[in-house]
């Protein structure tokens, strides 16, 4: 372990701040850096170069879309300190409905089983409790803290103004024509 630190604090990125490592400063740091690294190698590098083919598949067009959003989302929410998966739960709880892990493991498209380690984090970190559900002891409601509430209204928000970039200045059509196609993607996979 105090290799790989030496290594890290060695390289340029952490030459303007030496911190101990465990220090959330470290972490934000390193985050942030790891963020801008993967910009400059994967989204310089693949989604955007010419070397790669551009060929017409909406399937490999709406594969490198994802992975740039995703990372386009976990770099504006850096200081949340969330995974992808963490950021998914809590943006599909931000209507403020709980959900049963069933329900939410359809909404972010993740088995229950899959779902289970993203809840357990969650709740660790005190932005969800699970309860059971009135009328059904069996099965286990998901909600909202208060500081699960503030993560979520900060991830919708951070959504929606990614996605109003985005579409800028496309017509209404283009942008219904989008949607089309990703309900009949997402019908074909259900």
């Amino acid at each position: 372990m105090a290799r790989t630190w030496e290594r890290v604090e060695e390289s340029p990125a952490f030459e303007f701040g030496r911190v101990k490592l465990g220090a959330p400063a470290t972490r934000t740091v390193c985050r942030r850096w790891l963020a801008q690294t993967y910009t400059d190698i994967v989204l310089s590098e693949i989604v955007k170069s010419e070397s790669v083919s551009l060929n017409r598949s909406a399937l490999l067009a709406l594969q490198r879309a994802t992975h740039a959003t995703l990372h386009l989302i976990s770099t504006e929410l850096v200081d949340l300190d969330l995974t992808a998966s963490e950021i998914n739960a809590l943006a599909n709880l931000a209507d403020g409905h709980g959900r049963t892990v069933s329900q939410l493991g359809a909404a972010v498209g993740a088995r229950p089983t899959t779902l289970t380690s993203v809840l357990d984090r969650l709740e660790r970190r005190g932005h969800i409790t699970r309860g059971t559900r009135a009328g059904d002891r069996r099965s286990v409601l998901i909600e909202l803290t208060d500081s699960g509430r503030a993560a979520a209204a900060v991830i919708a928000q951070t959504l929606t103004d990614i996605e109003n970039r985005a579409l800028e200045g496309l017509p209404a059509e283009a942008v219904a024509g989008f949607y089309a196609v990703l309900d009949a993607l997402i019908k074909e996979g259900s």
